[in-house]
């Protein structure tokens, strides 16, 4: 049984024949008389008189018809219902490795609020391995993450591919490898550096890429705009993928610039993660589409 057949059998009745139900249906005369045919078999009651002159409800049908209007009114609850869900206000947890801030993540939660205005986005900063696990235990709702190119995903989240960048060394204005076009392993090894805390996909990086050299470490940071603001304060210089810093604020005011690592070709990817379910609440299939239309934008605008 189909809640469609409910319906046209109501509209049979309140329309007194099967020719006007099917004019307001915008259907054929056969192909509604065979729709309520099959309902009959089903419910095993002749629901309608058939003659030639047309056909009407049964004495049958007439005594089913409390219960269809229930039916449908129920229907009819339920839609209401779902569409005031998607009104309502809830709230919608974004982990973050706290990357691509300003380019992505915040015009992204201001596309989203534009079109969410009563929904709250909780922004929490965490590393990989906490937001992988929060969404698998539903502490979180989507999980923005970095990955080096290559390494495995986990096959109990669904992951979309944002953004792809490069390692870039973030540093002081007034540093002296500020005026390097690129700078090379030896050269980070003059510089006091402020490494991403363990968990971080840069702390894995960095490690390998000074390959078992024992840099001169300032202190560690839970993140990448942590880290910029040490950079800012001159505590010494750290590495980044340059999506975390190209455009950002302090770069603009000149209070941290950022070069390239010499001969180095990884690639870092910034993704965006979600458990695998039945389904998903609006608001989540929603931000999470914007952040989709932010990345591709950002992506065009690099060429």
């Amino acid at each position: 049984m189909r809640i469609e057949q409910l319906e046209y059998l109501a509209a049979v009745t309140r329309f007194g024949s099967l020719r006007r139900a099917a004019e307001e249906l915008h259907m054929s005369q056969p192909a509604l008389s065979e729709t309520v045919r099959n309902l009959e078999r089903e419910l095993g009651v002749d629901i309608l008189e058939r003659k030639r002159s047309g056909a009407k409800i049964s004495e049958e049908g007439r005594e089913l018809l409390p219960h269809i209007a229930g039916v449908l009114e129920a229907v009819d609850r339920l839609r209401s219902a779902a569409d005031e869900q998607h009104r309502v206000s809830r709230s919608v947890r974004l982990g973050t490795v706290n990357t691509a801030t300003v380019p992505l993540l915040i015009p992204g939660i201001r596309a989203f609020g534009a079109a969410h205005p009563t929904t709250r986005v909780e922004v929490v900063d965490a590393r990989q391995e906490e937001i992988q696990r929060g969404l698998l235990e539903g502490g979180f709702d989507l999980g923005l993450v970095n990955y080096l190119e290559g390494d495995d995903q986990p096959p109990d989240l669904e992951t979309t591919r944002l953004l792809r960048g490069r390692p870039v060394v973030c540093l002081h204005p007034d540093s002296p490898l500020a005026s390097r076009p690129e700078i090379t392993t030896d050269e980070l090894l003059t510089e006091p550096l402020i490494a991403m805390r363990s968990g971080y996909v840069m702390h894995r990086y960095l490690h390998r890429l000074l390959r078992g050299h024992r840099p001169s470490f300032t202190c560690t940071a839970d993140g990448a705009e942590m880290g910029k603001l040490m950079v800012a304060e001159g505590l010494g210089a750290t590495v980044l993928p340059d999506f975390s810093v190209a455009g950002d604020p302090l770069e603009r005011r000149g209070a941290i610039v950022h070069r390239p690592v010499a001969g180095d070709r990884t690639r870092v990817l910034l993704v965006l993660q979600r458990r695998i379910a039945g389904s998903t609440p609006r608001a989540v299939r929603d931000l999470h589409g914007s952040f989709v239309r932010r990345a591709a934008e950002l992506t065009r605008a690099a060429g």
